[in-house]
């Protein structure tokens, strides 16, 4: 019995870890955190002899679980300092509810490998970013009354499910472009986690449910170890993220975040396409 806790120490304090990580950011910049706990999960995983078939749906889908806990965390403390825009999250509810489910269910269609290698690109996406960022440039103040905004609460839920995110990344970027201050934008996007994460985590959990190959301890997709490891680091580090965020200039921070990223995207690209 020893013998095996003391096996499972070193993934247990990695993940441990991983929720800390995740929470700060989280609460930093609005992600989920999935970006850093997707990547984490699947390494840690390929060490059990979890197959590549339902490795990186497994990781995913654990972490938009986690994401739950994290994003509520991490806007409750944004909503304290003012940051949140509720009259934005209510028009683009439903719109992000529709494509968190409809992206998690394609993404449980889709290959191990292929998730992977999108995840990849994504992370490489935002690694850039990050480490070759200017001034923020804006379209206009605002958003237009139109129907067609609505493809952005829509695409940030399909993407950010099928990839295990908060959609922070996309939806610090859409509301920056129409003039939203970044703190706000920052507080808002929080809460999208929350949003995308609840009918995502619930999709993986149903479409998972007899898929042959996976771990004990999983609920479909959703491992529940990961889940009772990690999320409470993640609720705990949140609120720092989000002091953080309303005290010190970020670039430090985003050239460390963006390197971090770059090796993940370049360690995932370098294990499943060479």
């Amino acid at each position: 019995m020893l013998s095996d806790v003391a096996e499972l120490l070193p993934l247990i304090l990695i993940m441990l870890a991983a929720g800390a990580l995740s929470g700060v950011m989280a609460g930093l910049i609005g992600i989920g955190g999935g970006i850093v706990i997707v990547p984490i999960l699947e390494f840690s995983l390929s060490f059990f002899g979890v197959t590549d078939s339902v490795r990186m749906h497994i990781a995913i889908a654990t972490s938009l679980a986690i994401i739950i806990v994290t994003s509520f965390s991490a806007t409750r403390a944004h909503h304290r300092r003012g940051t949140v825009d509720v009259p934005l999250i209510k028009s683009w509810a439903v719109a992000m509810f529709v494509g968190a489910a409809l992206g998690s269910w394609g993404a449980s269609k889709l290959n191990g490998k292929i998730l992977v290698i999108i995840f990849a690109f994504l992370s490489l996406f935002v690694a850039l970013k990050l480490l070759l960022k200017r001034d923020s440039k804006k379209m206009r103040d605002g958003f237009p009354d139109h129907p067609s905004v609505q493809l952005m609460p829509l695409s940030i839920g399909i993407l950010s499910s099928m990839m295990g995110i908060g959609g922070g990344v996309m939806g610090v970027s859409y509301m920056t472009l129409f003039g939203v201050p970044i703190h706000r934008a920052v507080g808002t996007a929080s809460f999208f986690g929350f949003m995308i994460s609840i009918p995502g985590t619930i999709s993986y959990m149903l479409t998972g449910w007899d898929v042959a190959g996976l771990p004990p301890g999983n609920l479909g997709y959703v491992s529940l170890i990961g889940l009772a490891v990690i999320a409470p680091a993640s609720f705990l580090a949140a609120p720092v993220g989000a002091k953080i965020a309303h005290s010190l200039d970020q670039k430090q921070l985003n050239l460390v975040f963006g390197l971090f990223l770059l090796t993940v995207s370049s360690q995932l690209l370098y294990r499943y396409l060479f």
